[in-house]
């Protein structure tokens, strides 16, 4: 498979050997990012915005790549994170194909792919990688860390392994812990991707690649990321007006299956399977209740931070209203100044991506505070 890397990306040498947290290690790693912004004289103006699964390090436009990022809407000049204020720094996620180390990067001891001889990935491992960018770009301590989805995740990782290392934090539709919806859905993913022929027990390429599998995990990945109520708004039971080929008799009848299937045919042979089985199966793992005996709110109160904000949508059910609200509370049995925003929003988990309205505010808000 071909790594997708944005023109312009940086780049962070890993510690050779890198330990991994369930075992193995890494040799000549690196994880992929990029900056926005100019650090201060004290270095204590920057943000470090950690991602969800798929996104790369280029979440806006800068120098070096002027192409529309992934979060372009929320970071710039007198945006929301303000790149006339902060030094802002996005990473791509280890075990990613988007430039950090992962199953589709060449393992220098073979030559070849990794593929399934990548180690056990965990959320914590994305975290470390993270920290050592922070840290060789000589900054001690982050003014904030922002988490997205399994950013989210990463971010307390983060925050718990290497104490002090930020005075605050934002959690954006993030967890605590897997909980077993989110471990049923990402389970169905993987056996898709797995079930599928191609995909060869992590032997493939670019001539046989996993497509119906990828395409099916996808789609199964849009469902959960909106809510049946933007489908229902958005769709309702509008059918397609071409007919459909006789050959076809279970084919594409409504436009929402137009749409999932245009949507996931864009991704497919823009991500690679691998690296999408082992980011998946690192979220399922993460639970900060196994740093706290099996106690989740006491992990969290491990945290120390001095300010926090958690915010998600009413309608996500990827990672529920709940799970934000259990962030903000066991922060603050940690000694944190705490906000929980609960948003309104139709959009459901991927609402942070598109409704810009609600999620801007509370952002620019908190940070406006620092």
């Amino acid at each position: 498979m071909t790594e997708f890397i944005p023109p312009a990306t940086l780049f962070h040498a890993l510690p050779s050997p890198f330990p991994m947290k369930r075992g193995g290690e890494l040799h000549g790693a690196r994880v992929a990012y990029e900056t926005w912004g100019q650090l201060n004289a004290a270095r204590d103006n920057a943000v470090l915005i950690v991602t969800g699964l798929s996104p790369d390090a280029h979440a806006a436009r800068n120098a070096g790549n002027d192409e529309e990022g992934w979060w372009e809407a929320m970071l710039g000049p007198g945006k929301a994170i303000d790149t006339d204020r902060w030094f802002v720094i996005c990473v791509n996620s280890l075990g990613s194909c988007k430039g950090s180390t992962g199953p589709a990067s060449i393992n220098p001891q073979t030559g070849a792919l990794y593929q399934l001889d990548f180690p056990e990935l965990s959320v914590e491992d994305g975290a470390r990688a993270a920290h050592a960018v922070v840290q060789a770009l000589g900054i001690e301590t982050l003014a904030c860390i922002i988490g997205n989805s399994m950013g989210g995740m990463t971010a307390l990782a983060y925050l718990l392994l290497h104490p002090g290392a930020a005075r605050s934090h934002i959690n954006i539709s993030g967890s605590a812990q897997a909980l077993p919806f989110s471990i049923a859905i990402r389970s169905l993913q993987r056996e898709a991707i797995r079930l599928d022929p191609a995909w060869n027990h992590g032997h493939y390429d670019d001539d046989h690649y996993p497509e119906s599998g990828m395409r099916m995990a996808r789609k199964l990945g849009v469902i959960t990321y909106r809510s049946a109520l933007e489908w229902d708004g958005r769709f309702g039971r509008v059918r397609l007006e071409s007919d459909r080929p006789d050959e076809e008799p279970f084919g594409l009848e409504f436009q929402v299956e137009s749409y999932l299937e245009g949507h996931a045919r864009r991704f497919v042979r823009r991500f690679d399977p691998n690296c999408y089985l082992y980011l998946s199966r690192s979220m399922d793992w993460f639970d900060l209740a196994e740093y706290a005996g099996g106690d989740v709110m006491q992990g969290l109160a491990k945290i120390r931070v001095e300010r926090a904000l958690a915010i998600g949508a009413v309608t996500d059910i990827l990672f529920p209203l709940q799970q934000q609200e259990q962030i903000a509370q066991g922060l603050a049995l940690g000694g944190a100044q705490t906000e929980f925003v609960p948003l309104e929003s139709p959009q459901g988990h991927d609402a942070f991506l598109v409704d810009f309205e609600r999620f801007a505010p509370a952002v620019a808000g908190f940070l406006a505070k620092l």
